[in-house]
């Protein structure tokens, strides 16, 4: 009996040779200029057996960013550094989209460095602390409201960015429309007080997310663009005693678009509302065991899997699972810093750290 882990599936335009993705993760490496470095490079090519990678949060736009040391793909030196990943990736027969992360009100404006803005759907701040430069949780910064204007101009930074993300070869791009940051903020009645035709009823609410899908999707193709979703995630201020009361609206309306897949972070029992609400690709994440995600293959449930620590501290995940190999365990306290320290000095299965170009 064939192994539904290590079947190939397609997601849109996207060949996936396997079902296994590695799910987006915020790694706190990026260099000068939010610019991705060699080392970066390493970190993605050591992954790339994965049927597909999911880069780890991206920002469209300076305004974008909220955390320490994270990449950017608006500027021509960004670019230019997702293209020696792409290539790095592609080289090693493997698949690589970038998720593009606006963080709107989840900002320390310690961690951006420049003279960008912190801009939300509406001036009310994020209850829930953030990282600052040191690793240490503060307050967020207080946002700025966008005009309604600004909010169109956001949506083609969006478009802007998922064309850069194809100028450098990367293969597609998601939506992170979960976790509390810009998109879950205009969905969410919690963090969107607007009187405009983005905030108010559950249509307006869902605006953005479906312009910005579709103004990603006209840029680089429908079935180029996927995106993350995790009703009822309370992460970042996130509260909604409520979620399918706005997540039926959206998944319906991007059901319309063609769109590569959902990736969905199931942290409440969500996988049969989206199952029943939509016809596309599912991506199913959060915390799986190997057993519990070929379950869902094989039962249709879902179309791929995502896994997300595993894949930090196992660059060869992919042979791990083939071979019911023991994991190695995540050194926690190098998930954000360390350089190459928990980053791209985990061995594989014989010992070695593959991390350079001619080790490839």
């Amino acid at each position: 009996m064939t192994d539904p882990l290590f079947e190939a599936v397609d997601l849109g335009a996207l060949a996936l040779r396997n079902a296994v993705v590695m799910a987006p993760m915020t790694r706190d490496r990026a260099g000068p200029g939010d610019v991705p470095t060699d080392l970066m490079v390493d970190y993605y090519r050591q992954r790339a057996s994965a049927g597909l990678i999911v880069t780890e949060g991206t920002q469209p736009s300076a305004d974008g960013k909220g955390y320490w040391r994270t990449p950017g793909i608006w500027s021509p030196d960004q670019v230019a550094g997702w293209s020696r990943i792409a290539e790095a990736v592609h080289e090693r027969g493997g698949l690589i989209v970038v998720q593009l992360m606006h963080c709107g009100r989840v900002c320390v404006i310690a961690n951006k460095q420049d003279a960008s803005q912190v801009v939300a759907p509406s001036a009310i701040p994020s209850a829930d602390k953030v990282p600052g430069p040191d690793g240490v949780p503060v307050p967020t910064a207080q946002p700025r409201a966008l005009a309604t204007q600004e909010v169109r101009e956001v949506v083609q930074q969006y478009a802007d960015a998922a064309r850069n993300a194809r100028k450098a070869g990367l293969d597609g791009v998601e939506l992170h429309c979960a976790s509390g940051y810009l998109a879950n903020q205009f969905l969410n009645p919690n963090s969107n007080d607007r009187t405009d035709e983005y905030g108010g009823s559950v249509e307006n609410r869902i605006r953005f997310v479906i312009e910005v899908l579709q103004a990603m999707g006209d840029a680089i193709g429908h079935d180029r663009v996927g995106f993350r979703i995790s009703p009822g995630n309370p992460y970042n201020d996130m509260v909604d005693p409520d979620p399918a009361a706005t997540f039926v609206p959206l998944l319906q309306a991007a059901d319309k678009l063609g769109l590569a897949y959902v990736h969905l972070v199931d942290v409440g029992g969500m996988l049969q509302m989206v199952q029943d609400n939509w016809s596309g690709s599912i991506i199913a994440n959060n915390g799986l065991k190997p057993d519990g995600a070929r379950e869902l293959l094989s039962s249709g449930r879902a179309q791929a899997v995502s896994f997300g620590r595993h894949f930090i501290s196992n660059p060869d995940l992919v042979e791990r699972l083939r071979e019911n190999a023991e994991l190695t365990r995540v050194d926690r306290d190098r998930i954000y810093t360390g350089e190459e320290q928990g980053y791209t000095d985990y061995p594989e299965r014989d010992g070695v750290i593959r991390n350079t170009a001619a080790a490839a």
